[in-house]
């Protein structure tokens, strides 16, 4: 009986063995955990994108992204002399650029601008007695320009016009007083309106032949010589400065029409060392 049950046994696991054998692989049995995937998931999805099997350090280097293309990975920072050198340039740099907006600023020296914008001549008479003289009424609208951007101008002297014909000075009249101050980059306008009954003049019998040609023609050259002196702001000199405004004046009687007056730019004499 024994036996008989063995030889069953032995039977069945044959039979067992035969089958498997037989069939195909997809139709063979294997437990769950064991079962091969037709369509395995890519590796970089299972351990990271960055898995390399099997490659060369070149490979290596060729699949990293462009972006972090710097050798090894420290090679992306920068070392602290290197951060130390850079700051040291950028310091000589600002240095350099500060030095050079203070020469501009006040080492260079501008020149002012002066130009006669209009001008009114309604009397020039030349008297004779007791003593030379004109008499005149004599209206200035001058405008002066201080093109330094950071030094404004104070007077130490007055700023004073002189008034003269055929070289010879006639009247001189204040603009503005000691301690008046031009700003930096910026334009004064002044307007000027004097007379006089009889200013003594030095003219000489070729002035009075001068006046006499130019009377005839109503057109009277007047010359206005301007002087002042004047401080810089940060710089210790002070400088003189004198300008010549030629003017051809055409005489205007008062019941006659305004006569259109062409704006005048003066010439500035030949400043002073440093000025």
């Amino acid at each position: 009986m024994a036996v008989e049950l063995f030889a069953n046994a032995i039977h069945n696991h044959t039979d067992h063995v035969d089958t498997l054998l037989a069939s195909t692989p997809s139709q063979r049995f294997y437990p769950q955990a064991l079962v091969p995937d037709k369509h395995p998931p890519p590796l970089e999805s299972v351990y990271g994108s960055k898995l390399l099997i099997n490659t060369t350090s070149a490979e290596k280097k060729s699949l990293r992204p462009a972006a972090t293309m710097c050798g090894r990975d420290d090679d992306c920072y920068l070392t602290r002399d290197e951060v130390k050198y850079l700051f040291i340039c950028f310091g000589v740099v600002a240095v350099v650029v500060l030095l050079a907006v203070l020469l501009a600023a006040f080492v260079y020296l501008r020149h002012v601008t002066i130009t006669v914008e209009d001008a009114s001549l309604t009397r020039f008479d030349l008297l004779t007695s007791p003593v030379t003289g004109i008499a005149y009424n004599l209206s200035l609208t001058l405008k002066v320009r201080n093109p330094n951007w950071a030094m404004s101008m104070k007077n130490v002297e007055p700023f004073v016009a002189a008034y003269r014909f055929d070289g010879q000075q006639f009247d001189r009249v204040q603009i503005a007083a000691t301690g008046d101050k031009h700003p930096a980059g910026a334009t004064r306008v002044y307007h000027l309106t004097s007379s006089s009954q009889g200013a003594f003049v030095s003219l000489g019998s070729a002035g009075e032949q001068e006046y006499k040609k130019e009377s005839k023609t109503g057109t009277f050259d007047v010359e206005v010589a301007l002087t002042r002196k004047v401080s810089y702001t940060a710089r210790y000199t002070k400088c003189k400065i004198e300008a010549v405004c030629p003017l051809k004046l055409q005489l205007v009687k008062p019941d006659s029409t305004t006569v259109v007056f062409q704006k005048v730019k003066c010439k500035l004499q030949k400043a002073e060392k440093n000025c």
